[in-house]
């Protein structure tokens, strides 16, 4: 009876330890060969797996705004399957990445230049947060709601990586606000008056 009992822990041990395995490694899926070709490629050679769309960022001056110059399978097909992606962070002094999550991947920031205030909120509700200086590294983990903050009189710049081609980016502000939700759902979410929330998505609003 004791080894009946000591065999059915240990497959059940086994059984966690395959899934958190699993959940350690999950990320895009698998591939079955060495790269994914598009439908409409007729030519693949070493143009394919190469992305020159942050030349602009290393030619231009300092930044007058936020600027986010991403570098996924979107902008750069060749990433189809190879669970990575890019973005380059640029922020003006005064300047923020709005709180924002992506769903598929973890976030891991570097900071190339400048300084940057940097936070994420986990599920149950605790903030954590740093002040990164040029050379620091900073991990936002999977899915949780994260910003950036440049509270610095001077530019900053981040490269941030991320363990999916396409990572997704769902915008808090954005999501809230613009997508239509009704304003009396939200109003109430928020404990204010629909005057309070059409004047938040007043100031979301595209301008002309």
């Amino acid at each position: 009876m004791a080894s009946k009992t000591f065999s059915l822990k240990f497959f059940s041990l086994l059984v966690s330890l395959f899934s958190i395995i699993g959940m350690a490694i999950a990320g895009d899926p698998n591939i079955l060969a060495d790269f994914i070709v598009p439908q409409n490629a007729t030519t693949i050679d070493g143009n394919f797996f190469t992305f020159t769309g942050l030349r602009s960022f290393v030619e231009s001056g300092p930044p007058t705004t936020f600027k986010v110059l991403k570098v996924s399978m979107v902008e750069f097909p060749a990433l189809n399957g190879q669970s990575v992606s890019y973005a380059v962070l640029e922020f003006a002094n005064g300047t923020t990445n709005p709180p924002h999550t992506h769903p598929r991947s973890a976030e891991l920031l570097f900071l190339v230049q400048g300084s940057l205030q940097v936070g994420f909120v986990d599920t149950t509700s605790k903030l954590f947060t740093q002040t990164l200086q040029a050379g620091d590294m900073f991990v936002f983990p999977k899915g949780l709601v994260h910003f950036q903050y440049n509270a610095a009189q001077t530019p900053a710049v981040a490269i941030s990586a991320f363990g999916s081609a396409n990572a997704g980016t769902v915008s808090i502000p954005n999501t809230l606000f613009i997508t239509g939700i009704d304003d009396n759902v939200l109003a109430k979410s928020f404990k204010t008056n629909v005057a309070t929330i059409q004047a938040l998505k007043a100031g979301l609003a595209p301008k002309p």
